[in-house]
């Protein structure tokens, strides 16, 4: 496998070129005077030398090592402790957090680089400190402010760990069907007993504590969703002063034997009356946790993009080394007995495949991480709408879509490997079992497609959807004559969006059916669309800089992405105007 080297080039391509934060930051009062470009620049580079060189070096021992269960107690993999102590050192678990409480107070587009970073250099690792900074997300914005001085400080600082405890085995994604049950005590905490299920960083031995966030239902709540509340659990008690007591009533009953992320601890947990304590309303638990869960999906989206940044880097080494066959045109080696791969116009075709979608990913959720950050910081109430409404549209293109192409390019990655793909060693195989996780949890991608298409399009009468198809379409228009190479197929394809949109909208009036029928593959043409949204923008920071190769990369990559990849969503189009009919041809048993 490849050393991994962090793409901060790139990176500082999207933030300072093509988006120019630095502008951005200066319009929202609460980051003008935390951040400047000097500060970013230093945090990308500790960032990608602490990742490149404490955490990445781990990733295949400790997939093939895995993690260990025994009588509740669980160990990670080796080398896994010494790690997390120099990230957390850093102040890289709270490099998003608040300051007040000792986080780093770094906006979104910042820490999602870092975020990408540390999960191409181990997804399994990267797990453990994602899962504390959304829970602290949901601690800080619900929580009282004795429950925010007790636990944020020692997590932020890496010290303490979050969790996220929702599922159980019977109800899956319709959490209204949950059965945890949360006691109320003469002391104003609970006593929280029941089962959860996949529990990331549920035990483990990286830090001192656990801070589990549990939903979970009091005595006389309502029936559904509306009836769960939220409820902190310690792992261990903490007193007045902040310091450890006594163990409290929660265990991790096992651990999961996984396809991929072996190193990352998957448990199932067992609350037998520990003591908790409720954040934010009684029976208003969701909306708390969807707080920590909404920044989570565009984190799950960044994990995709990060194992195909991985997988590669690991390609693109291996097809300049690997002599086999002669070049389509004539020998390009003459000197040599073979010509490397990277001659041949199918592994070129996976390379760019899995380039244009990488940097078109990375442009993509800094821009939705542009959004969240508007949302937070803007003191205009207007644009913090409309930021809240892009975010709300935005997330599950992110986390679908991201995590759709991420494992198509490690999956092209291992294919450009051939039959040293598929061997362990090589580090490719890994990444491809690693990366299926991410269409799965936090939501599962068929869930996000049709909270896309229920929720955020039909749901507002296309409001939402609006404002993008917008703003696309002003830039589109008004751009330089020299950019119409990518602007004329951006603005069909966003007609071709626009009609989609249209027609579902029109469609679901009379058969509530058609939203399902047509969420995935809408879902995937708004992704395809959203990507040409980010070439065109990085074709027009990169236009008449081609003599520097860097530049020319990105629009030779630009040109690809339209030519190649950007004609999916006529087939794509075509399934969801195909409406519902033909999903219920065959009754159940025919199936």
């Amino acid at each position: 496998m490849a050393d991994y080297k962090a793409p901060l080039r790139d990176m500082r391509f999207v933030l300072n070129e093509v988006f120019d934060v630095a502008s951005h930051w200066a319009q929202l009062p609460g980051l003008a005077d935390s951040v400047d470009v000097e500060t970013m620049e230093a945090i990308l580079e500790e960032a990608g030398k602490v990742t490149a060189q404490a955490i990445a070096p781990l990733s295949r021992a400790a997939d093939e090592e895995g993690c260990h269960w025994r009588d509740t107690v669980v160990t990670t993999p080796a080398g896994f402790l010494q790690a997390y102590q120099t990230y957390a050192e850093g102040g890289w678990v709270g490099v998003g957090g608040e300051p007040a409480h000792g986080g780093m107070g770094m906006p979104k587009v910042i820490s999602a680089q870092v975020e990408e970073m540390v999960n191409s250099a181990s997804l399994a690792f990267g797990l453990y400190p994602m899962l504390t900074a959304g829970a602290c997300l949901s601690i800080n914005a619900h929580a009282s402010d004795e429950l925010k001085q007790t636990y944020l400080p020692k997590m932020y600082a890496g010290t303490w760990a979050g969790s996220m405890c929702l599922t159980e085995a019977h109800a899956g994604t319709d959490l209204g069907l949950i059965r945890t049950r949360a006691e109320p005590q003469a002391d104003g905490s609970y006593k929280v007993s029941g089962t959860k299920i996949f529990i990331t960083g549920g035990e483990h031995d990286l830090t001192e504590n656990i801070i589990h966030l549990v939903l979970a239902k009091l005595p006389d709540a309502p029936p559904g969703p509306k009836g769960i509340s939220l409820l902190l659990v310690p792992k261990f008690m903490v007193d007045a002063d902040g310091n450890l007591g006594a163990r409290n009533a929660v265990s991790c009953g096992s651990i999961e034997h996984k396809m991929g992320i072996q190193a990352s601890a998957t448990c199932v947990m067992n609350f037998d009356g520990a003591t908790g304590y409720l954040v934010g309303e009684a029976n208003k638990g969701l909306a708390a946790m969807f707080t920590m869960m909404n920044y989570e999906r565009l984190g799950v989206g960044i994990q995709g993009l990060a194992s195909a940044e991985r997988s590669y880097q690991n390609a693109v080494e291996y097809a300049r080394d690997r002599l086999q066959s002669r070049s389509p045109a004539g020998a390009a080696q003459p000197d040599k007995m073979a010509d490397p791969i990277i001659v041949h116009p199918d592994v070129r075709r996976m390379l760019l495949t899995m380039k244009a979608c990488n940097e078109g990913g990375r442009a993509f959720s800094t821009y939705v991480a542009l959004q969240l950050d508007t949302a937070k910081y803007s003191e205009d109430p207007i644009t913090r709408k409309r930021a809240e409404d892009m975010v709300a549209l935005l997330t599950p293109v992110a986390k679908a879509f991201l995590t759709d192409l991420g494992l198509e390019t490690t999956v092209h990655g291992q294919q450009v490997l051939g039959g040293h793909g598929y061997i362990r060693e090589w580090g490719q195989e890994q990444l491809v079992r690693d990366v299926r996780i991410t269409q799965i949890y936090e939501g599962t991608n068929g869930i996000q497609a049709l909270d896309l298409m229920g929720r955020k399009v039909v749901g507002n009468g296309g409001a939402f959807y609006q404002l993008f198809s917008d703003e696309v379409r002003a830039y589109a228009t008004q751009a330089d004559a020299a950019l119409q190479e990518f602007t004329q197929p951006l603005i069909q394809a966003l007609d071709r969006l626009d009609a989609l949109t249209a027609g579902v909208l029109d469609r679901a009036g009379n058969d509530p059916r058609e939203i399902g029928a047509a969420s995935v593959e809408y879902l995937q043409a708004f992704g395809y669309t959203a990507y040409a949204y980010m070439w065109a923008r990085m074709a027009g920071a990169a236009l008449g800089r081609q003599d520097d190769v860097f530049y020319a990369s990105k629009l030779g990559t630009a040109r690809f992405y339209f030519a190649r990849l950007l004609p999916r969503v006529h087939s794509l189009a075509a399934a969801v105007e195909a409406g519902s009919a033909s999903l219920f041809l065959l009754d159940e048993a025919q199936f």
